[in-house]
Protein backbone atom coordinates (compact mmCIF):
# COMPACT_ATOMS: atom_id res chain seq x y z
CA UNK A 1 0.00 0.00 0.00
CA UNK A 2 2.60 2.06 0.60
CA UNK A 3 4.40 2.07 -3.14
CA UNK A 4 0.94 2.68 -4.30
CA UNK A 5 0.97 6.10 -1.85
CA UNK A 6 4.21 6.92 -3.27
CA UNK A 7 3.49 6.92 -6.55
CA UNK A 8 0.24 8.93 -6.11
CA UNK A 9 2.23 11.38 -4.28
CA UNK A 10 5.18 10.89 -6.87
CA UNK A 11 2.60 12.08 -9.97
CA UNK A 12 1.75 15.25 -8.27
CA UNK A 13 -1.31 13.53 -6.38
CA UNK A 14 -4.41 14.61 -4.87
CA UNK A 15 -3.64 18.28 -2.96
CA UNK A 16 -5.55 20.20 -0.78
CA UNK A 17 -7.45 24.05 -1.41
CA UNK A 18 -4.99 26.89 -0.97
CA UNK A 19 -6.86 28.40 1.62
CA UNK A 20 -8.96 27.28 4.32
CA UNK A 21 -11.87 29.25 5.85
CA UNK A 22 -10.26 31.12 8.30
CA UNK A 23 -7.79 31.93 5.64
CA UNK A 24 -5.15 30.38 6.86
CA UNK A 25 -2.78 29.18 4.23
CA UNK A 26 0.09 27.45 5.97
CA UNK A 27 -0.47 25.07 9.14
CA UNK A 28 2.33 24.59 11.90
CA UNK A 29 2.06 21.60 14.03
CA UNK A 30 4.31 20.63 16.73
CA UNK A 31 4.63 17.04 17.49
CA UNK A 32 5.92 15.63 20.58
CA UNK A 33 5.05 14.68 23.76
CA UNK A 34 6.60 16.78 26.61
CA UNK A 35 6.38 14.34 29.19
CA UNK A 36 9.18 13.12 27.61
CA UNK A 37 11.81 15.22 27.72
CA UNK A 38 13.67 16.06 24.57
CA UNK A 39 10.93 13.91 22.52
CA UNK A 40 8.80 17.03 22.98
CA UNK A 41 10.84 19.60 21.19
CA UNK A 42 8.59 20.12 18.20
CA UNK A 43 6.09 21.59 21.13
CA UNK A 44 7.95 23.59 22.88
CA UNK A 45 9.16 25.22 19.81
CA UNK A 46 5.30 25.70 19.03
CA UNK A 47 4.76 27.27 22.65
CA UNK A 48 7.56 29.97 21.32
CA UNK A 49 5.71 30.44 18.22
CA UNK A 50 2.38 31.04 20.19
CA UNK A 51 4.94 33.39 22.10
CA UNK A 52 5.58 35.92 19.05
CA UNK A 53 3.89 38.15 17.00
CA UNK A 54 1.37 36.23 14.83
CA UNK A 55 2.09 35.44 10.79
CA UNK A 56 -0.61 36.16 8.67
CA UNK A 57 -2.09 33.24 6.96
CA UNK A 58 -0.88 30.66 9.11
CA UNK A 59 -1.99 28.27 12.33
CA UNK A 60 -0.24 26.94 14.63
CA UNK A 61 -0.74 23.59 16.40
CA UNK A 62 0.12 21.52 19.37
CA UNK A 63 -0.11 17.90 17.53
CA UNK A 64 1.44 16.37 20.62
CA UNK A 65 1.47 12.42 19.21
CA UNK A 66 -1.99 12.85 18.00
CA UNK A 67 -0.97 10.76 14.58
CA UNK A 68 -4.37 10.26 12.03
CA UNK A 69 -6.28 12.12 14.49
CA UNK A 70 -5.05 15.24 13.11
CA UNK A 71 -6.42 14.39 9.49
CA UNK A 72 -9.12 16.82 9.94
CA UNK A 73 -6.43 19.83 10.52
CA UNK A 74 -5.04 19.47 7.26
CA UNK A 75 -8.10 20.32 5.34
CA UNK A 76 -7.84 23.79 3.94
CA UNK A 77 -3.72 24.10 4.40
CA UNK A 78 -2.19 24.42 1.45
CA UNK A 79 1.08 23.47 3.62
CA UNK A 80 1.94 22.15 7.15
CA UNK A 81 5.15 22.92 8.82
CA UNK A 82 6.02 19.36 10.68
CA UNK A 83 8.11 19.91 14.10
CA UNK A 84 9.78 17.28 15.51
CA UNK A 85 12.57 15.71 17.25
CA UNK A 86 14.24 12.98 15.41
CA UNK A 87 17.28 10.28 16.72
CA UNK A 88 19.16 10.58 13.01
CA UNK A 89 23.00 10.05 14.53
CA UNK A 90 23.54 13.92 14.09
CA UNK A 91 24.76 15.84 17.26
CA UNK A 92 21.39 17.02 19.54
CA UNK A 93 19.87 20.03 18.83
CA UNK A 94 21.22 19.93 15.03
CA UNK A 95 18.65 21.23 12.91
CA UNK A 96 17.22 19.74 9.45
CA UNK A 97 14.30 20.66 7.33
CA UNK A 98 13.13 19.13 3.71
CA UNK A 99 10.27 19.21 1.97
CA UNK A 100 8.86 15.07 2.22
CA UNK A 101 7.36 14.28 -1.21
CA UNK A 102 6.37 10.50 -0.42
CA UNK A 103 5.23 8.86 2.93
CA UNK A 104 8.60 6.86 2.89
CA UNK A 105 10.62 10.14 2.69
CA UNK A 106 9.71 10.71 6.76
CA UNK A 107 11.98 9.88 8.73
CA UNK A 108 11.90 6.95 11.72
CA UNK A 109 10.76 8.77 14.92
CA UNK A 110 11.18 7.93 18.49
CA UNK A 111 8.16 7.61 19.90
CA UNK A 112 4.55 5.93 19.64
CA UNK A 113 3.77 8.48 17.65
CA UNK A 114 6.05 7.53 14.86
CA UNK A 115 3.96 5.02 13.20
CA UNK A 116 0.54 7.40 13.43
CA UNK A 117 2.75 10.69 11.70
CA UNK A 118 2.82 8.05 8.81
CA UNK A 119 -0.51 6.90 9.08
CA UNK A 120 -1.43 10.26 9.20
CA UNK A 121 -0.18 11.46 5.61
CA UNK A 122 -0.84 7.98 4.18
CA UNK A 123 -4.77 8.36 4.46
CA UNK A 124 -4.48 12.13 3.92
CA UNK A 125 -2.60 11.16 0.25
CA UNK A 126 -5.78 8.82 0.05
CA UNK A 127 -8.64 11.20 0.84
CA UNK A 128 -6.97 13.90 -0.99
CA UNK A 129 -6.38 16.11 1.85
CA UNK A 130 -2.18 16.17 1.52
CA UNK A 131 -1.09 19.56 1.42
CA UNK A 132 2.66 20.59 0.74
CA UNK A 133 4.51 19.07 3.54
CA UNK A 134 8.24 20.46 5.05
CA UNK A 135 9.68 18.82 7.80
CA UNK A 136 11.49 20.57 10.28
CA UNK A 137 13.39 18.23 12.73
CA UNK A 138 15.69 18.68 15.87
CA UNK A 139 18.36 15.75 16.73
CA UNK A 140 18.38 14.58 19.64
CA UNK A 141 19.90 12.10 21.86
CA UNK A 142 18.05 10.79 24.87
CA UNK A 143 14.89 10.15 25.97
CA UNK A 144 13.53 11.24 29.89
CA UNK A 145 10.20 9.54 30.58
CA UNK A 146 8.70 11.69 33.03
CA UNK A 147 10.85 14.90 32.37
CA UNK A 148 9.28 18.05 31.39
CA UNK A 149 12.57 20.12 30.41
CA UNK A 150 15.00 19.78 27.45
CA UNK A 151 18.36 18.80 27.86
CA UNK A 152 20.83 21.64 27.47
CA UNK A 153 21.95 21.25 23.64
CA UNK A 154 18.19 20.74 22.34
CA UNK A 155 16.94 23.52 24.24
CA UNK A 156 20.15 26.06 22.34
CA UNK A 157 18.20 24.81 19.20
CA UNK A 158 14.77 26.42 20.23
CA UNK A 159 15.47 29.85 19.15
CA UNK A 160 16.69 29.20 15.99
CA UNK A 161 14.39 26.79 14.96
CA UNK A 162 11.45 29.22 15.79
CA UNK A 163 13.55 31.96 13.26
CA UNK A 164 13.93 28.86 10.93
CA UNK A 165 9.93 28.21 10.91
CA UNK A 166 8.68 31.58 10.87
CA UNK A 167 10.92 32.61 7.98
CA UNK A 168 9.53 29.33 6.25
CA UNK A 169 6.21 29.86 7.36
CA UNK A 170 6.16 33.70 5.98
CA UNK A 171 7.13 32.06 2.55
CA UNK A 172 4.83 29.57 2.32
CA UNK A 173 2.04 32.09 3.72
Amino acid sequence: MSQLLDSALAAGGPRVSPVDEAGSRVLVLGIGNVLMGDEGVGVHVLRQLERETPLKGVRLLDGGTGGVNLLGEFAGSAAVILIDATRDGSPAGTLRHRRIDRVVDLPQGLGAHDFGLKDLFAAAALVGRLPDVHLCTIAVETVKPMCMELSPAVAASVMETVRSVRQLAEQLA
